[in-house]
């Protein structure tokens, strides 16, 4: 499964790992069964929260994400035009461009998207919860 890690999970996994249980945890991890992304839009995301002193980071974006993709095994997601373009087509019930983009992209790419999040439901894009892989 092709699986896109939203922002808040990725850093969770790294910083507030006692969120997850032993399954969940196994789950994140299982890279040999999965294909684990990380979109650019998350740390775009998160080094915009951190700029304004609203996220604390144990390094600087530009080291914690990097360092954290490679140690986890996962994939980068490059933004792409055919995402951007298509954010115009959902429905207005989540008002965050990052979120927005994040559901664009899993949508496009055809990926199951993990975040705790529960209005990700709300939309016609395959998604999971922490409760759901736990």
């Amino acid at each position: 499964m092709r699986i896109l890690i939203d922002t808040q999970i990725f850093i969770w996994i790294f910083i507030e790992p006692y969120r997850f249980n032993g399954r969940a945890r196994s789950f994140l991890e299982d890279t040999d069964t999965n294909q684990f992304y990380l979109s650019d839009v998350s740390p775009w995301e998160a080094s915009i929260k951190y700029g304004l002193g609203k996220l604390k980071l144990p390094e600087a974006p530009e080291i914690f994400f990097g360092d954290r993709v490679r140690q986890a095994s996962y994939k980068h997601l490059r933004i792409d035009l055919r995402h951007v373009t298509r954010v115009h087509s959902l429905p207005q019930k989540h008002r965050d461009p990052f979120d927005r983009l994040l559901i664009t992209e899993a949508k496009v790419e055809d990926m199951t998207i993990v975040s705790d999040d529960r209005i990700f439901s709300e939309y016609d894009v395959k998604s999971l919860t922490i409760k759901d892989i736990s």
